[in-house]
């Protein structure tokens, strides 16, 4: 980081979502309320999973992680977005837009591998249910979790180790309110299209390969019950919808991101608000809702409250 310093530019400006006062304010308000609820949303899933003896199970364990997971990914952009929305001059220093990005990229890889292994334990509970409590032990579950986030790093610090040295000299203006990598090397003072296709290959066709991972592994679910037995088809399909429906959210716009040739601005501030602000509270609203057994335990956890804080 000590070249960093080489660098004429210091500093960073986002140009923000509009230049309107009265839909940064309304952006402000809203996602406020989003984060806030995010933030509740995930900690109760963590709350509920470690209190309840009932939802200490692989499955929920490794919810409760990707909860984790949301909890950090949204308060990796979101608190600087709000707090600029109520700012003319958006500013983020060189080593805090670093930082950013290390952590979206290291979040982000961590969270397309707990995927996976969420995918993987629905395979095993829906084809393996007698096999279930001995293949998803708790030693497996726990070396799902670390290999999810030593692949997040490996991913975020291979990138970083080709950018960080890179000489900006102007201009320091970056059309979005948090730092991304593609957006970041088109500032560099040097010709970068070598770096942007690493990214494109690390980070695009990643997700692409992981995300059709994912739907293959959920239709070959599907496939294996509907042989097995008819009738059972619509439960794991019910079971299934709500991963299918969180791997969509999440995939959507990183591969519109960084796999789509042409840079629709307005669309990608669009889908980067969702993606920073929305998703991370649908994952929690979308698993609660789909299991009974988390929804009498977020009750259990609310009632809980209410009596507590009566006291």
């Amino acid at each position: 980081m000590n070249k960093v310093n080489n660098s004429v530019v210091t500093e960073f400006v986002f140009l923000g979502l509009s230049n309107s006062w009265e839909i940064q304010l309304f952006l402000f308000v809203f996602s406020s309320v989003f984060y806030v609820s995010t933030l509740m949303g995930n900690f109760l899933i963590v709350l509920a999973v470690t209190s309840d003896p009932h939802l200490q199970t692989p499955m929920y364990f490794l919810l409760a992680n990707l909860s984790i997971i949301d909890l950090i990914f949204c308060s990796s952009t979101t608190p600087k977005m709000i707090y600029d929305l109520l700012r003319k001059q958006k500013v983020i220093s060189f080593g805090g837009c670093i930082v950013q990005i290390f952590f979206i990229h290291a979040i982000g890889g961590a969270e397309m591998v707990l995927l996976i292994a969420m995918a993987f334990d629905r395979y095993v509970a829906i084809c393996k249910p007698l096999h279930y409590l001995t293949i998803m032990s708790p030693q497996r579950c726990i070396l799902f979790l670390i290999t999810s986030w030593i692949i997040g790093f490996i991913h975020s610090i291979t990138q970083l180790a080709f950018v960080v040295n890179l000489p900006f000299c102007g201009p320091n203006e970056l059309d979005s309110f948090f730092c991304d990598l593609p957006r970041f090397l088109k500032l560099a003072c040097t010709d970068t299209y070598k770096l942007e296709f690493m990214v494109t290959a690390n980070s695009g066709l990643i997700s692409v390969v992981a995300f059709l991972i994912l739907m293959i592994s959920y239709i070959f679910i599907l496939v294996t019950v509907q042989k097995k037995s008819s009738g059972s088809i619509s439960k794991a399909l019910s079971t299934l919808s709500a991963h299918v429906t969180v791997v969509i959210l999440f995939f959507g716009p990183l591969i519109f991101f960084y796999i789509w040739p042409f840079p629709i601005t307005h669309l990608d501030k669009f889908l980067a608000i969702f993606d920073a602000v929305i998703t991370p509270l649908l994952n929690p609203v979308i698993y609660t809702f789909r299991n009974k057994e988390m929804k009498g335990s977020m009750r259990k956890l609310c009632i809980q409250f209410m009596n507590y804080s009566k006291i």
